[in-house]
């Protein structure tokens, strides 16, 4: 059924949690030098994926539904650090400086407020441009008031909150969690074991009518609590954590396995990455958010239950390490050991070299784009059709999260034909 999508119109300010990060730097470069016709978004799906139509005439994206224009974002955001996203994105070393120059002075203007920061929540940063806030609910106020005046200064019609920083440590859902009183009461109380950082951006952004998109595998906004506020408030919610590199290779080759009817008997994936998240990840408590999210993948996408001859005994090993030379450039290994035909064994090794920023970079931009089109369709609560981009897609209790690019790819195309009113094509004819 053809929805009514509120035209893209004025500007949309897109307020980044880490703003000074090697994602985000790299994201915002990226978008300011492609609007100057410098660089070429490659690995956006909003800017350069096409989809068939009804009548097999093929589109770009961008053409058939009404996505916010480049030139018409407006970058800001928090950090923990003061430098402007010039400075920032020099000290990442993600892109080289030519490229940076390019965009210089727009970079320099993008000044970070002070952060909402709670050193518990990741030990190994030590923030020095972080925000004085007795409680978590008075946090919560300071966020709101930022997002209002970066709104008023700059003559946005339309704000996106994206978390672009690090993971925080691993929490379980607890009764805080379980209702949006009981948050609430919880940010009032003070209860910074269960209350984290995030929340406190993903609440606010909530609260000033902006969509929230969870770019760690942070609990975050994946509660029953978040998932009130979002369907009251009428605002939409993704995440969480960009499906950049190992993980993304995982929602291909396990599809392919279990297409092909071929068993696997382990999956040893082990990664060395240098940069601040490599560093934080480096701290037990904050890659155990990272390993829950990674090791989910395999047995959603395998369901050993169905398939116990195949799956029912697989065993699978995540090991990230930071190793400092490698900077940005994060290196992926992967051992696979299938087995085919009257049960004989087969190995597969991935050695991926990627760069993680220039990876993530598009998937915050899409993520982004789509999410103000969500609310722009008047679509709330819990984007499941945003899974595509994301490591541990949200689900409620009631749903299990699809993993596999090629159903979330369609999951992607089928919710933009539904805006529009369109069919899917029939291939056979």
């Amino acid at each position: 059924m053809k929805q009514e999508i509120k035209p893209a119109t004025g500007r949309l300010g897109v307020l980044v949690v880490g703003v000074g990060g090697a994602v985000a730097t790299t994201m915002i470069v990226g978008t300011l030098a492609s609007r100057k016709g410098l660089a070429k978004p490659i690995g956006s799906i909003t800017q350069l994926a096409t989809m068939r139509m009804e009548n097999n005439e093929e589109k770009l994206i961008k053409d058939v539904v009404p996505l916010t224009d480049l030139n018409d974002i407006v970058f800001g955001g928090w950090d923990i650090f003061p430098d402007n996203a010039y400075e920032a994105a020099m000290y990442a070393e993600v892109l080289k400086e030519k490229d940076l120059n390019g965009v210089k002075d727009e970079l320099e203007a993008i000044k970070p407020m002070p952060a909402a920061f709670d050193h518990n929540w990741a030990k190994r940063l030590n923030g020095t441009h972080i925000k004085k806030a007795a409680t978590r609910w008075e946090m919560v106020e300071q966020l709101r008031q930022d997002i209002r005046d970066f709104k008023a200064a700059n003559n946005c019609e339309r704000v996106v909150v994206l978390w672009a920083a690090s993971t925080e440590i691993y929490i379980p859902l607890s009764d805080e969690h379980m209702s949006l009183a009981a948050l609430e009461k919880a940010m009032k109380d003070n209860n910074t074991e269960v209350i984290s950082p995030s929340m406190c951006y993903a609440y606010a952004a909530i609260a000033e009518d902006a969509p929230f998109v969870m770019g760690a595998p942070n609990l975050c906004v994946d509660t029953p609590a978040m998932w009130e506020f979002s369907k009251q408030k009428q605002v939409p919610i993704s995440g969480k954590d960009f499906k950049s590199g190992q993980t993304l290779m995982k929602t291909v080759l396990a599809p392919m396995f279990k297409t092909r009817m071929l068993g696997v008997n382990g999956w040893f994936s082990t990664n060395i990455l240098g940069n601040r998240d490599g560093e934080v990840l480096d701290d037990p408590d904050n890659f155990k958010t990272k390993e829950v999210s990674k090791l989910s993948v395999i047995d959603t996408i395998f369901e050993p239950e169905k398939y116990p001859d195949l799956y029912g005994d697989v065993y699978h090993k995540v090991r990230i390490n930071y190793y400092p030379p490698r900077k940005d450039n994060k290196e992926a290994w992967d051992n696979i050991d299938i087995f085919g035909w009257m049960g004989y064994p087969m190995e597969i090794k991935v050695n991926f070299l990627c760069r993680d920023s220039i990876l993530a970079a598009p998937i915050a931009l899409d993520l982004v784009l789509f999410s103000d089109l969500a609310m722009r369709a008047g679509m709330c609560g819990i984007q499941t059709w945003l899974s595509f981009f994301c490591k541990s897609p949200m689900h409620d209790f009631e749903h299990q999260p699809e993993h596999d690019l090629f159903t979330q790819w369609r999951m992607v195309k089928q919710t933009l034909r539904n805006m529009i009113g369109e069919k899917e094509p029939d291939y056979l004819a």
